[in-house]
């Protein structure tokens, strides 16, 4: 029962309280940790299990979790991957919890990932971070790099004024709201000769040199841009795991893994249909890459 409780997300304070006032047991704390550490070997084997040879869309991105390291809490990065199979289904992949984010880092995530069987992904979703193409490039060389929406937004807003903020965030959407890279084009060029681009070249700066990252999505029907233009499958584990204990998470111990096994305990089971008209997509671009789907 205590390792069932911890492999779905409780921690060690909540299952203490949970037997204390569910079945009147009174456990220490070194006592149920002890029993945790069985979820530790069984979180190894499916942080190794073998994956699909194919996925349509491939999710990286790292949300940030809280360790306690003797009187201090800090954060760390955890790497997330989630992919989508070809049969619209999403499966979380596997974490890594490291001290920052890097695309070095996300280097060696793809790099696991492909040993451990993907041998090929149509669409990788991943944030603006600097050199982070070129590590999924290097691992799966057709696949299509998309940049997140959200992040580039928040990255061309740094060196804006906090009083045009606003403005420039809706002079801003037409260009990743249009359906066609024509029109978005046309957008990005508005806002470039407008006043508001006028005063943050940095800002048009930062979407021209993302441009080739950015239009990859504007490729897919319309009705699909607001699925699959953000890394936003990513966060929303985030909400999904803090929904299991009803609670914002407590900071995580210090013992080794107890991040990756706790965070992995509430991901194991993630599992979500995609919506179909994607995997249709999908499947439909594999076939021109030369993949014998059926």
């Amino acid at each position: 029962m205590i390792v069932s409780l911890y492999a779905g997300g409780m921690s060690i304070r909540d299952i203490q309280h949970h037997l204390e006032s569910t079945i009147g047991t009174e456990l220490s704390r070194e006592t149920i940790s002890k029993m945790t550490d069985e979820v530790l070997e069984e979180v190894l084997v499916w942080q190794q299990r073998p994956l699909d040879r194919i996925f349509s869309i491939l999710y990286l991105d790292a949300l940030v979790l809280k360790i306690r390291d003797g009187a201090q809490i800090r954060n760390n990065a955890a790497h997330i991957a989630v992919g989508v199979d070809m049969d619209g289904i999403k499966h979380v992949l596997g974490t890594w919890v490291e001290a920052t984010e890097g695309a070095k880092f996300w280097a060696g995530v793809c790099a696991e990932l492909a040993n451990r069987g993907v041998k090929d992904v149509l669409v990788v979703w991943c944030d603006g971070l600097t050199g982070f193409p070129e590590a999924i490039a290097a691992t799966w060389s057709r696949a299509t790099v998309q940049t997140c929406d959200v992040h580039l937004i928040r990255a061309s807003m740094q060196f804006v004024g906090y009083q045009d903020r606003e403005k420039v965030a809706a002079a801003l959407g037409p260009i990743y709201t249009t359906a066609t890279i024509d029109a978005a084009e046309g957008a990005l060029h508005d806002f470039e000769t407008s006043p508001l681009g006028t005063k943050s070249p940095a800002t048009d700066a930062s979407w021209r040199n993302s441009w080739n990252n950015f239009i990859p999505f504007l490729a897919f029907p319309p009705a699909l841009h607001r699925s699959i233009c953000t890394t936003n499958a990513i966060k929303s584990l985030n909400y999904y795991q803090t929904a299991q204990n009803h609670e914002e998470p407590r900071p995580f111990s210090q013992r080794p893994r107890c991040g990756q096994t706790t965070l992995a305990g509430h991901l194991r089971a993630y599992k979500r249909s995609w919506v179909r008209s994607w995997f249709r997509a999908g499947h439909r671009r594999a076939r021109r890459a030369g993949y014998p789907l059926t």
